[in-house]
């Protein structure tokens, strides 16, 4: 099987202790459905900057990283299948996935 990167971007950071265990809870129920498919669940990451040939700009882009994880499937439609139940997509956020490709 190959393996998927989905890339996080946008929701938003718990308002409170209690809500950011509800909103793990929805992300390990999540994990958990997906069971021995899950390669790495990754991690949120920071705020990020952008680096080209202009320079480096501090504003992480058009559409900022907000995490990752590592998933395998079978097929980039069972991928993004596998995506469309992220908890973060609830929370108006989005997930890009793309293919590790091997070299």
């Amino acid at each position: 099987m190959a393996q998927y990167i989905f890339a996080y971007h946008g929701g938003s950071a718990p308002e409170s202790p209690e809500e950011g265990e509800k909103v793990m809870a929805q992300w390990m129920a999540w994990f958990g459905g997906m069971g021995d498919k899950v390669v790495q669940p990754g991690n949120p990451v920071g705020m990020s900057k952008t680096v080209s040939g202009s320079g480096v700009a501090d504003d992480g882009g058009s559409n900022p990283l907000s995490g990752y994880s590592v998933v395998s499937a079978g097929s980039m439609d069972e991928a993004c299948t596998l995506a469309v139940g992220c908890p973060l997509i609830a929370d108006g956020g989005s997930v890009e996935v793309a293919e590790l490709m091997e070299m």
